[in-house]
């Protein structure tokens, strides 16, 4: 797996996350009734983002980003930005929305540059290589 293809995958999650949140609150005016029915429904549309970009990039581009991974960048990406943006969005013009949704994609960024930089620094440690190396020698033989 490579950091790259996680950095991109964060990035559509929270792309995904704020059009879904667009469409949920914003165009479609849901009131979710109370403040556990909107943490609610912002945890379920980031997991739904997370398993379509998980599903899309296996079909596409064979990269096999794990839930371990998308799921708390979607979570994370839900809650700090985009939270706090969708219910102070000053109106619902095409910019405010372009903008939660550029919001959605630096969230997803920044949140996965943890996972990011552990993925960079065990792909550049010589012992993980050799550990790797040796165990694909011992599943060809």
């Amino acid at each position: 797996m490579n950091w790259k293809n996680v950095l991109f995958s964060s990035a559509c999650t929270g792309v995904l996350a704020a059009i879904f949140i667009i469409i949920v609150f914003v165009l479609a005016e849901i009131n979710p009734g109370s403040f556990a029915g909107v943490c609610g429904s912002f945890f379920a549309l980031a997991t739904i983002s997370a398993v379509i970009v998980n599903k899309i990039s296996k079909n596409i581009g064979r990269i096999d980003v794990p839930f371990n991974i998308l799921i708390p960048v979607g979570f994370l990406t839900t809650i700090m930005p985009l939270f706090g943006a969708t219910f102070g969005l000053p109106n619902s013009n095409v910019t405010s929305l372009v903008t939660l949704v550029a919001l959605g994609a630096a969230g997803g960024i920044f949140w996965s540059i943890p996972f990011t930089l552990w993925l960079f620094f065990r792909s550049s440690d010589p012992q993980v290589k050799s550990v790797d190396i040796s165990s694909q020698n011992n599943e060809n033989e």
